[in-house]
């Protein structure tokens, strides 16, 4: 990793690509807030998971545990658990952006798949920062932008089940899943996750079937990582939107 200084068009580009996974990520946010208020989190606490929480994955995976009627030390694990990835970007991306102190731990708070993946590959610490700093930052503001809008919606809305909503966690999990599905290994784990959760839906409580579902997927990443302990996702594990 060198130090050498962007060229204005290298500057633009990166911010270019790095806006657009930005704006296409953060509108999903809306998605989010709807579903939380849906599952019986106010707009207030919505709006403060978003700020405080920052990832995707984990707040679904929180607000689906809630409106299964899940405790909520419940919901918390099975979040942390589907977060704990973002440990391992953070030993890949400690060295690489070489930041310190109070920009070291305010950069952790935006250490998401798409700020990873649009600066890992970068040539020089200042390109690797800017596409972290970029996305990230977009990603943040227009996604709690985003879950805002949607919460207050979904609030006018009234009762979900009146227009099916009660379903749109699932449905949300399903969106976030999808596009990860393009290789054998990925469709053997989801079928494994949910064949285990659905095993225990009639004997836990609330929230078990998730955190055990992730279990799952967290004992593949470990083992998979041992492999190959340098692999980070790519731009194109970007398009989906993943957190």
């Amino acid at each position: 990793m060198t130090e050498a200084a962007l060229t204005p068009s290298e500057r633009s580009a990166i911010v270019r690509d790095s806006l657009a996974v930005g704006v296409a990520t953060g509108a999903y946010g809306v998605g989010f807030g709807a579903v939380s208020v849906a599952s019986g989190l106010s707009v207030a606490q919505t709006c403060v998971l978003s700020l405080l929480m920052f990832t995707g994955a984990s707040q679904f995976a929180l607000a689906g545990v809630v409106a299964a009627g899940g405790a909520p030390l419940s919901g918390a694990a099975t979040a942390l658990l589907l977060g704990t990835r973002n440990t391992l970007y953070g030993l890949r991306m400690g060295p690489l952006l070489r930041w310190r102190g109070w920009r070291r731990a305010a950069a952790a708070h935006v250490l998401i798949d798409e700020s990873t993946a649009m600066s890992v590959n970068r040539e020089t610490t200042e390109a690797a920062r800017l596409g972290f700093l970029t996305t990230g930052v977009s990603v943040f503001v227009l996604w709690n932008l985003a879950t805002a809008i949607g919460a207050v919606a979904g609030e006018a809305v009234g009762d979900p089940r009146t227009y099916g909503l009660d379903a749109a966690v699932g449905a949300a999990f399903l969106a976030l899943l999808w596009p990860r599905l393009k290789d054998r290994r990925n469709v053997l784990v989801a079928g494994l996750a949910a064949v285990v959760a659905l095993s225990m839906v009639p004997l836990a409580a609330p929230g078990v079937p998730v955190l055990a579902a992730g279990g799952v997927a967290l004992l593949v990443g470990v083992l998979a990582r041992r492999q190959d302990p340098t692999e980070i996702p790519g731009p194109d594990d970007v398009a989906g939107g993943h957190r």
